[in-house]
């Protein structure tokens, strides 16, 4: 019996005895991250005159458009152009069957000359009359039937001139005519064709695209918040050229590497849609953008003086979606901040409310902190603080 208390006695020992070394064990690696205090990254905020803009959606329109119709009747002969080829005002796209309008043209030259010679023979007899009234060789009603005859050949002449000229003009018309330089489009008759004046489907339609419009849509919504800004004074308004220049996003998220310019903004709002049109001019010499096209147009809405840009890696969502951030006050304690912000440019946020000019919002680290805790800042880009010797030492034990 005594060996076996002993046995007993000794086992608790050993037993109490770990369990010590155990607990001794978890205080010393509790104790440890205590002795030193969290390290964080942080951005010392500084207003700076920040350009504001809009990027809107919008389409392609082209500079021009003409749609080529004939003006005279006829059968087409030739097509004398390259489909989806450029061509240049005055160029000759169609060739109409000119015989009919030939035959018109030299019919009305024999009526003029017709006119003329009758004109000439009661001019003649009118003179010869005259001196006759005088003497009363002849009567007066004679005279005076001489007079009209010989002021009718002269109307007749006039009328005969003008159907002339008619006749020159419609087989002008035989040759249909580019009137604007462009890209014409695919044709919508082959040779053999009849075609009639001023029918209603177009043959072909020519297309300017350099310059090119970009018509854009903004709602009264967004114009309304940007007339306060500026009337409050949120906003100061962009001035000079840089006012009314336009940049591009195009439908693959690419940028169009050329700008354009804002050239004038409806005055009425589209009761259908709410929006109002605004209309920017872009040169396309490549012909990149073509029309029809979606894209997104960035304007500039007017610069604000005193902007506070805060980096988005900084500003975080609560449980009800509004944004917060960590700062660091005087005494190097842990504070949260509710913020409020009006939009993001590039990967900052524009905040209007709940940070100022000097606060240090922390930006890494975020995880190991909570509000009220003291740690040790340093400056985004600065070598990092090191740790306290008696923080060191701690970690060594």
């Amino acid at each position: 019996m005594n060996k076996k208390n002993a046995l007993w006695r000794g086992a608790a020992v050993l037993t109490l005895t770990a369990s010590a070394l155990t607990l001794a064990a978890c205080g010393k690696k509790q104790e440890a991250p205590q002795a030193g205090k969290p390290q964080v990254t942080v951005v010392t905020l500084t207003t700076k005159p920040v350009s504001l803009t809009t990027e809107l959606p919008g389409r392609t329109s082209p500079f021009r458009v003409a749609e080529v119709r004939p003006q005279v009747n006829g059968i087409v002969q030739k097509r004398l152009f390259t489909e989806g080829g450029e061509v240049k005002a005055g160029q000759q796209l169609y060739q109409i069957d000119p015989a009919l309008y030939q035959a018109s043209l030299d019919s009305q030259k024999a009526a003029l000359a017709r006119a003329q010679a009758q004109q000439k023979t009661a001019a003649l007899l009118a003179e010869r009359y005259k001196p006759l009234v005088a003497t009363r060789a002849v009567s007066q009603q004679t005279y005076d039937n001489a007079v009209a005859a010989r002021d009718q050949a002269a109307a007749d002449v006039m009328s005969a001139k003008a159907a002339l000229d008619t006749a020159r003009i419609n087989l002008v018309y035989t040759k249909v005519l580019s009137p604007i330089g462009g890209i014409i489009g695919r044709s919508a008759v082959t040779e053999g064709a009849l075609v009639t004046a001023n029918q209603a489907t177009a043959l072909a339609a020519v297309q300017q695209i350099d310059p090119i419009y970009v018509d854009v849509t903004q709602s009264s919504v967004q114009l309304l918040r940007l007339q306060s800004a500026l009337a409050s004074g949120q906003l100061q308004k962009a001035e000079g050229e840089q006012a009314a220049l336009v940049s591009l996003t195009l439908e693959d998220g690419s940028q169009y590497s050329l700008q354009g310019k804002l050239q004038f903004s409806e005055v009425t709002v589209d009761p259908g849609t709410g929006s109002v049109m605004l209309r920017a001019v872009f040169p396309n010499p490549d012909r990149r953008l073509l029309p029809g096209m979606f894209v997104r147009a960035r304007l500039v809405d007017g610069v604000a003086t005193d902007g506070l840009l805060v980096p988005q890696r900084g500003v975080t969502r609560n449980q009800r979606g509004l944004p917060t951030a960590l700062v660091v006050n005087a005494e190097n304690k842990v504070e949260l901040r509710q913020l409020k912000t009006d939009r993001a440019i590039g990967d900052q946020w524009l905040v209007t409310d709940g940070l100022k000019a000097g606060d240090k919002v922390i930006v890494e680290g975020l995880q190991m902190v909570r509000p009220g805790v003291e740690v040790v800042a340093t400056e985004a880009g600065a070598k990092p603080a090191q740790q306290p010797q008696a923080g060191a030492a701690a970690a060594k034990q």
